[in-house]
């Protein structure tokens, strides 16, 4: 008999966010290996996701694919930019399905739905299938990008969260926040707590690409930049506790 999930029926009256996107990246799925999957990684991200259902919050995902195929690299190998764009999506599809599996693994019900139909695999994206998932305590699992070439998973990222009116775009990186310049690189880098969503693009700061940014603008949505490496994090980081950056409208 297969474990049964159990549905929030209602969220705490403190919790800030209550529907949020997070967006991983593919890399960080790789865990310490040089490419592909790790198991114990994506179970622990798994978890973590597992943490801010629990705490009541509607949660959805949009993970990209740099641990398997980036388009953007393809082409500046030579390959044409839309055949290496449509790759990368399927990279994103075989990604949202392992972590599908994971999720269901700890009792945590899903669906993973494409941009690009293949019905004998996942659900198509249909936004109010989507909502309703969500409402039911499912996490959705957003795959192959917008389904069309020439866009970022960032910018997926964004158009999907607009489209869920979501409170939040949680976005797990490497690094605990935003600095003035790559912390690894450089030990003079600075953190931010908050930037406004102009800063991203003044200041170059490349955390998103431009439409991406543009999009949560224009629809009001704050992009919170947090360790994705860090166990717990996600949900420490709804709870307002923990290291982030949280770029939000100028005023």
């Amino acid at each position: 008999m297969s474990a049964v999930c159990s549905i929030p029926t209602s969220s705490s009256p403190n919790l800030k966010y209550r529907r949020v996107l997070l967006k991983i990246s593919g890399e960080a799925l790789m865990g310490p290996r040089e490419f592909g999957l790790d198991p114990d990684t994506v179970a622990r991200i798994a978890d973590d996701v597992k943490q801010a259902v629990d705490m009541g919050v509607q949660v959805c995902i949009v993970v990209g694919a740099g641990n398997i195929f980036r388009g953007v690299s393809g082409a500046s190998d030579g390959m044409d930019r839309t055949t290496a764009d449509h790759m990368g999506m399927l990279g994103i599809v075989i990604n949202a399905l392992c972590l599908q599996n994971a999720l269901e693994k700890i009792n945590i019900k899903t669906r993973v739905q494409s941009a690009i139909s293949m019905d004998q695999i996942c659900e198509p994206y249909i936004r109010r299938r989507a909502m309703r998932h969500m409402e039911k305590g499912r996490v959705v699992i957003f795959a192959a990008g917008t389904g069309n070439p020439y866009f970022t998973s960032d910018t997926g990222a964004s158009l999907r969260a607009s489209e869920m009116n979501c409170d939040l775009i949680a976005k797990g990186t490497k690094v605990n926040g935003i600095y003035t310049a790559d912390p690894f690189k450089d030990p003079e880098a600075k953190k931010y707590d908050k930037l406004a969503y102009m800063d991203i693009l003044t200041k170059d700061l490349k955390v998103m690409d431009a439409t991406a940014v543009s999009l949560a603008r224009e629809n009001k949505i704050p992009v919170m930049v947090f360790s994705i490496r860090e166990q717990g994090n996600f949900a420490k980081v709804l709870r307002g506790e923990g290291e982030f950056t949280i770029v939000t409208d100028e005023k």
